[in-house]
């Protein structure tokens, strides 16, 4: 288990064992939706300050916390200006993302064709989402790519996964609507504590 401690990290993992009351992953996101927003809004949880680093040649991806029991994760996400994922799954997992700072490109896709190797996509909706923001992602609705849109605020956002997700399919563009599937290691940055987040 991850042991990463930080200011409010009670009140995030008590929004957790809350939506695990519901009985179905529908319930849960939108429970777990809700409580994120409201951690947010109402500066309960304040992130380590190694979040807030951005790492160049790619967004960053920090674990905050990991139930040994249920598998959930938790993961920060730091996003430097530009930066961005190409179309991806999340291999069949849930997932809640609240936007904490800034502002992130949603764009979500609904897959019209798999062909093995190569997929047809047709783009679903692009939504900007602000500070204190949050969306589910409930299988088989997964694909998505998020970018950071402003050219000089990093944005932060916080990741819950049903399980650790260690590799996704991602899907590059290869002409038309059509995008050749491959498969990407999805590693961690190192969390690097202050004095008080240890």
């Amino acid at each position: 288990m991850n042991t990463l401690t930080f200011t409010g990290r009670d009140a995030l993992l008590q929004v957790i064992d809350e939506a695990y009351a519901q009985p179905d992953h529908e319930g849960l996101t939108h429970v777990l939706r809700d409580g994120l927003c409201r951690l947010i809004r109402d500066k309960v949880v304040f992130l380590p300050e190694c979040v807030f680093e951005p790492v160049e040649g790619h967004y960053a991806r920090r674990e905050l916390y990991a139930c040994p029991e249920r598998g959930t994760t938790v993961v920060a996400m730091t996003w430097a200006p530009g930066q961005g994922t190409p179309i991806h799954d999340h291999c069949g997992l849930w997932c809640v993302e609240g936007v904490w700072q800034g502002q992130l490109e949603i764009t979500r896709y609904e897959l019209e064709e798999d062909a093995g190797t190569r997929c047809r996509f047709a783009r679903y909706e692009t939504l900007v989402a602000g500070t204190g923001t949050a969306g589910s992602l409930l299988p088989p609705h997964e694909y998505h790519t998020i970018r950071n849109p402003d050219p000089a605020r990093i944005a932060i956002s916080l990741h819950i996964y049903q399980k650790e997700m260690g590799t996704c399919a991602t899907f590059e563009p290869e002409g038309g609507d059509w995008y050749r599937r491959g498969s990407r290691e999805l590693c961690l940055d190192q969390v690097e504590c202050g004095p008080d987040e240890a």
